[in-house]
C-alpha cells in the first residue's frame, strides 16, 4: 500500500548524545533511528484511523 504520510518512526540522530541513548535502535539491515517523537507530531499509525478496509 503507497501513502503520501512520512515515516514517523525514523527521527535523526542528530546529537552526540544519541549514540549511548537508550532510546536508540538499531535494526538489522536499517539505519538506527529515535524511538522519540517530536513535539506536537502525530502518532506513527494514526494516517491509518481513518482506512477503510472492505471486507
Amino acid at each position: 500500500m503507497n501513502s503520501a504520510e512520512t515515516d514517523l518512526a525514523y527521527t535523526e540522530q542528530a546529537f552526540v548524545e544519541c549514540p549511548v541513548c537508550p532510546h536508540r535502535v538499531e535494526p538489522e539491515g536499517g539505519p538506527p533511528f529515535c524511538t522519540l517523537r517530536p513535539v506536537n507530531t502525530p502518532h506513527p499509525f494514526a494516517a491509518l484511523a481513518g482506512l477503510n478496509v472492505p471486507e
